[in-house]
């Protein structure tokens, strides 16, 4: 069965059912019921290899409708829902944290990662390195006491790639596992595990809702490295509301022609940009001059709706700021992944030498709105520049 036909048919419980809805129920439950002490028991031991109802803190049958989907998307052992994508990478830290251990994080890493290493990770005496956002150095700076290689590809800002199979490949040969946060491409673009991954996260928040009104994280996980996932929510009182699982079940649905509609209106926005002298350089992993460019076109279907340029030296922050202002049909604020169109100004993570010699910086979303009114926006608020 192919990605399109997934998205269509997984998820949707009991299919061979006479009568039943399109899209599953939402069950909304705290305590769950059982008609005897012999089945309570029975069902807390099943819990412990098996997605079954036991208490509503360890989720519904419409949170495991959803986790069976993205596993199959993700082609992993098991799937495990979170409050938030921040939430999901927090628990793949402190699943290998312990005292002495080293983690080897990649520089392009989802910024608030940052904070959970210095204000919790250091605390408890686990050692952190950061290795280039793409990776190259890491066989350089592995360490016997090794336990986490935890990267991002393509990153959010910049959209760094890494050679994925490459870097698995080093890893495993020290027995060290990996995790990816895979949120650019959300299970549809690339599928970490395939290339050697052992931990794939999404945060559902983006472009597996598609409409901006849920937050979620969704850690899809191979059998070797399953182990504690489905427990440390429980531990830390972690639990996902059904009614937002419903929300992404929902949304999941047109994750192909949502996808396909960004790549096609942030090609034809690239082209646009590229004729702008204004503009320094564009990042955007279709263009030859993206760093691993090559390696993109070889691991990843295509790209999604973002867009990161680099203004010209000689234009200030106030300048730019002006710009974003003026901009009539993108909206400022966080996150991406939504039918509406975003722009922000950013900073990516560089040296505070490589940011001194650079422009500033602005990350596009594209929505779903049509390219040519896009470009439109873009052209008059550029205009203003002069």
């Amino acid at each position: 069965m192919k990605t399109d036909t997934t998205l269509i048919h997984f998820g949707r419980g009991d299919q061979s059912l006479e009568v039943r809805s399109v899209n599953p129920t939402v069950m909304r439950a705290s305590t769950i019921l059982f008609k005897d002490h012999a089945t309570w028991q029975k069902y807390r031991e099943l819990r412990k290899t098996e997605r079954v109802l036991s208490y509503g803190a360890r989720g519904t049958t419409t949170n495991f409708e959803l986790e069976k989907l993205v596993c199959k998307l993700e082609k992993g052992y098991r799937a495990q829902l979170f409050p938030t994508g921040l939430a999901a990478l927090a628990m793949v830290l402190l699943n290998y944290a312990e005292s002495n251990a080293h983690f080897l994080i990649t520089d392009g890493i989802y910024g608030p990662v940052r904070s959970i290493c210095n204000n919790f990770l250091k605390r408890i005496n686990v050692e952190i390195d950061f290795l280039k956002a793409d990776a190259s150095d890491v066989e350089q700076k592995i360490k016997p006491n090794t336990k986490l290689i935890l990267c991002e590809s393509s990153g959010s800002i910049l959209y760094e790639v890494i050679d994925l199979p490459k870097l698995c490949e080093i890893a495993h040969k020290h027995s060290i596992p990996v995790a990816i946060d895979n949120t650019y491409s959300s299970g549809y673009l690339l599928n970490p595990l395939e290339l050697g991954a052992d931990i794939s996260v999404i945060a559902a928040t983006k472009y597996l809702s598609g409409h901006s009104d849920v937050t979620m994280g969704i850690a899809v996980v191979n059998q070797k490295e399953w182990k504690n996932f489905d427990k440390l929510p429980e531990m830390f009182g972690f639990t996902t509301s059904p009614d937002d699982a419903y929300l992404v079940l929902r949304g999941i649905r047109t994750l192909s022609v949502r996808m396909h509609k960004h790549e096609q209106s942030a090609d034809q926005i690239v082209s646009f940009l590229k004729t702008r002298s204004e503009i320094k350089n564009i990042f955007y992993p279709k263009l030859a001059s993206h760093l691993n460019h090559e390696i993109f076109m070889r691991d990843y279907k295509g790209t999604n709706g973002m867009i990161t340029i680099e203004f010209d030296k000689n234009i200030s922050k106030d300048s730019v700021i002006k710009f974003i202002d003026n901009l009539e049909l993108f909206s400022i604020g966080a996150s991406w992944g939504g039918y509406e169109s975003l722009a922000t100004q950013t900073i990516p993570p560089r040296t505070e030498e490589d940011l001194s010699k650079s422009g500033v910086f602005v990350r596009f979303h594209i929505g779903l709105g049509d390219p040519e009114d896009l470009i439109e926006d873009i052209k008059n608020s550029l205009d203003v520049l002069k």
